[in-house]
């Protein structure tokens, strides 16, 4: 069996992940993340306790206990490169041997489930809900670097959407999944998420800098493929459902609806909303 190059796979002095600063007996086959490294502290605040803690960079790890059940939560940051990086390290920890640097014969799936905060893209979407994504679309051209499969449906989607917007790639499409859906989401809004490669310009913000697309929202808003539209945005979800399929894990987003494009309105009690969707999670999972 071929060994992973000491460049491929870095290694810290400890035996740790390069950017997690992690070892295989730090995680949980469930993880919980969020973007921002202070939310990891919101939720592992209702936990019965907390027996390991590590912050690397953006890169924040608590392992505990909650309802009798060992979770991880772990912070990711912004954006699919760090999603990318997040996902290949985490899959590293669990089905490669890091000690002799090979692939293991036996995989293991984790269970990963993103409790995230979203904007809406559709009038009838609005602030406050709770939403899973069914699938998600992404705009950006992280999966032009890996051999990702896709279903005639999600090629359909991909096709049409960079027709619509006129981008000079093709989008991806890829599904969550279905068993932490049912499990999680059962009394959620279902949708379908575009992922954006940046909050200002890929989400349709004017500030200073001009817009090379500046209707880009308004296309999102409308696009429609067959029975399939776009529900919300944000920046990390169409990373997790991509690598995690071509990782063998299961992925699901879930999103707290904090403001609507459409309409313009933002949240006035966003800690509130996005603490019933942890709350939610916790108690189901």
């Amino acid at each position: 069996m071929s060994q992973i190059s000491e460049t491929d796979l870095i290694l810290n002095s400890d035996g740790s992940v390069y950017h997690l600063h992690l070892k295989p007996e730090d995680i949980t086959q469930t993880i919980l993340t969020v973007g921002d490294p202070e939310r990891v502290e919101k939720i592992t605040a209702n936990f019965d306790s907390v027996s390991f803690k590590k912050k690397s960079r953006e890169f924040v790890t608590h392992r505990g206990v909650c309802h009798g059940k060992e979770l991880t939560v772990m912070s990711t940051g912004m954006g699919t490169d760090n999603i990318e990086i997040f996902m290949n390290e985490l899959d590293a920890l669990v089905n490669v041997d890091l000690r002799t640097r090979t692939i293991k014969e036996e995989k293991t799936s984790l269970n990963i489930i993103r409790i995230g905060t979203s904007g809406s893209l559709q009038e009838d979407l609005p602030v406050g809900a709770l939403l899973a994504s069914d699938y998600a679309v992404g705009l950006d051209t992280l999966m032009c670097y890996y051999d990702l499969s896709q279903t005639a449906h999600e090629q359909e989607i991909s096709f049409h959407l960079q027709e619509a917007t006129g981008l000079p790639f093709a989008p991806y499409a890829v599904a969550g999944s279905s068993k932490l859906r049912e499990q999680l989401a059962f009394d959620m809004v279902i949708g379908n998420t575009a992922t954006c490669p940046g909050f200002y310009g890929p989400q349709g913000r004017k500030l200073r800098a001009k817009n090379a697309m500046p209707e880009f929202m308004e296309v999102l808003n409308a696009f429609r493929q067959a029975d399939f539209r776009l529900t919300n945005f944000e920046m990390e979800t169409a990373g997790y459902y991509a690598m995690g399929r071509l990782l063998g894990h299961e992925v699901l987003s879930l999103n707290a609806i904090l403001a609507n494009r459409v309409t313009q309105e933002f949240a006035a009690n966003p800690d509130q909303i996005v603490g019933d969707l942890i709350q939610k999670v916790l108690e189901r999972i």
